[in-house]
């Protein structure tokens, strides 16, 4: 996946997302890449409500004494890129040619090069082994997954409604792209997953996110993230 050549003017790898901040004084900007990295950082500045607390009452800095919602919220701040995006990437990759998003252009020409530009006796080799690709391996992971966050949406503690309790966190930030990919074809319905179905569809009618869907649609003209 490639950004627009000019990132690399701001970053040496040229890649996708990055922030840039500068405070009051200083010489230069910080630049910030990796969505984890920069999702941590403006919360720990600008929003530390979005952070759990972290140790039970009494276990202040000791081993095991941390909070189950801190914990949650930690392990789904890397599970969106570390476990779950993977599988969509390459999904996203098989089915580019049906994807309005100019971000996964790269992965259409490879899509193009595998399935249309074979030749005529090579692709239904090819075709067979993209959606051997999708069955035997997508659609089980993609079960699995939203299996498991299914449970962690019903089994999140204090009263829950989110995946780390009952408050929204850095977390759902941070899995917003794979939680609306997750819709469609990637097997996320309200039939097989009805309570992770319900909190998607809330969170994506909070006002928040509305507006910064309408940010990402003024400047790259659409947003769909389903598969």
């Amino acid at each position: 996946m490639l950004a627009p050549p000019e990132f690399e003017k701001v970053h040496p790898l040229g890649k996708a997302p990055l922030v840039s901040v500068q405070a009051e004084g200083a010489a230069e900007p910080l630049v910030l890449a990796e969505s984890g990295l920069i999702i941590e950082y403006l919360i720990e500045h600008f929003g530390p409500s979005l952070v759990p607390k972290r140790y039970q009452e009494g276990k202040e800095g000791q081993v095991q004494g941390e909070t189950e919602e801190w914990l949650r919220y930690r392990y789904f701040m890397h599970y969106g890129e570390g476990t779950l995006m993977p599988f969509l990437v390459t999904a996203l990759l098989l089915r580019s040619k049906r994807s309005r998003c100019t971000y996964w252009t790269t992965q259409r020409l490879i899509h193009t090069v595998i399935r249309e530009k074979s030749p005529f006796f090579i692709k239904p080799i090819a075709n067979a082994i993209t959606g051997n690709i999708e069955t035997m391996f997508l659609k089980p992971n993609f079960e699995k997954n939203f299996s498991f966050l299914e449970s962690q949406v019903k089994s999140a503690p204090n009263g829950g409604g989110y995946l780390c309790g009952s408050k929204l966190t850095g977390a759902e930030i941070m899995l917003s792209f794979p939680r609306g990919s997750g819709k469609g074809r990637a097997g996320l319905t309200k039939e097989k997953y009805p309570a992770l179905f319900e909190y998607v569809n809330r969170l994506e009618a909070m006002e928040s996110y509305k507006k910064s869907v309408q940010k990402i649609i003024e400047v790259e003209g659409s947003y769909d993230p389903s598969l």
